[in-house]
């Protein structure tokens, strides 16, 4: 099945090394490039839960998968060096702010020395051109400002996630500067998003699967932050940017090296409620209850600014925030057969939305 889209044939009969492929960003990455034509290796973690993106697609059965711990650098050197990647992207983390509250050690361990492993594997394998680390938008010091936050604003967070986000960029931009800048070394960016959302996400401390799961038990949902703003994005969106900067890289190289912002357009984040009372229109259900009491540290106000990408990779958003909310449902109510196939058409939807959009902003 081929998808038509803007990368042209950059991944076409590549072979492309995923780290946390069995996570919900890197499980739909894998499917995407599946979809161009690309050989996919995907190293992590097994999947959490029986009905993660991974194990409901059958992904393990279409991409060369292993099981293995993003801190073991002798093991991820040997899957490197007998893939032989041509591009690499490093996703696999703890991704989670409160998880990396009850365990900062394996968190911090997991999110910057597996960075450091990542870019290792990458030095030793000499087939590798391009490798982007996946951040978050968390990696900036958050400031609470009104407007979004560029790419050479200063890295920085309170809680373990969000510290060990900008230390993972900090690693990034030492290796850039260390080993990757010369004229035979692989072009290494990083990539820095906001809150995904999309089918097959059943992750913990999730307000997209917390939502689900009340739904499933019939109870309330229970909101800590209802006013937190977030620039939610369904899943697509940011991996249509992560793919557009890969293919960059492997076309034109150093120009693209450095760090890249994808988000939503500023003027469309949302909160937590709003997102949630978007759901249940659209469902016709649903209840919450907003707690209140002291809770541990989350950003109440977040924006990333999108210009650089808009206006050097012309890459831009195409969903609005209730397509996102229709897509994210109809990943999560779905009662297809072939959640693969049903994946795969998802993508083909949005890629003729974004032939389609009108990105004013472009």
């Amino acid at each position: 099945m081929e998808i038509k889209n803007s990368f042209g044939s950059a991944y076409a009969g590549k072979k492309v090394l995923i780290t946390g492929d069995t996570g919900f960003k890197g499980s739909w990455l894998a499917i995407w490039l599946t979809e161009l034509g690309a050989e996919v290796h995907g190293y992590a973690l097994p999947a959490q839960t029986p009905r993660d993106n991974f194990i409901v697609t059958g992904l393990k059965n279409v991409i060369h998968h292993k099981d293995g711990d993003i801190r073991n650098i002798e093991d991820l050197k040997k899957f490197f060096n007998k893939v032989q990647p041509d591009i690499a992207f490093h996703l696999a983390a703890q991704p989670l702010v409160l998880d990396s509250y009850q365990n900062p050690h394996y968190t911090f361990e997991t999110n910057i020395m597996g960075t450091v492993n990542f870019f290792e594997a990458c030095r030793s394998t000499q087939s590798v051109r391009a490798a982007i680390n996946i951040t978050s938008d968390k990696c900036y010091q958050n400031n609470e400002w009104i407007w979004g936050y560029r790419e050479n604003d200063t890295m920085g967070g309170k809680d373990p996630y969000s510290a060990s986000k900008g230390c993972s960029e900090l690693v990034t931009s030492s290796y850039t500067s260390s080993f990757f800048s010369h004229n035979d070394s692989p072009v290494v960016a990083s990539a820095r998003a906001g809150n995904v959302i999309g089918g097959g996400d059943w992750a913990d401390y999730r307000i997209v699967p917390d939502f689900f799961r009340a739904l499933e038990m019939n109870q309330p949902l229970k909101l800590r932050y209802p006013n937190a703003t977030r620039p939610w994005q369904h899943v697509l969106e940011p991996l249509s940017g992560y793919l557009l900067l890969g293919s960059k890289l492997l076309k034109d190289g150093i120009k693209y090296s450095g760090g890249w912002n994808f988000g939503p357009v500023s003027l469309t984040s949302k909160t937590v409620l709003d997102l949630i009372s978007e759901m249940k229109w659209v469902l016709g259900r649903g209840e919450v209850i907003i707690e209140s009491g002291e809770f541990l540290h989350e950003a109440g106000l977040l924006k990333l600014d999108i210009s650089k990408a808009v206006s050097l990779l012309h890459w831009g958003p195409v969903l609005n925030f209730k397509e996102t909310a229709r897509f994210t449902l109809e990943g999560y109510i779905g009662n297809d057969s072939d959640i693969y196939y049903s994946r795969v058409q998802q993508i083909r939807e949005y890629t003729k939305f974004g032939r389609n959009a009108k990105l004013e902003y472009l």
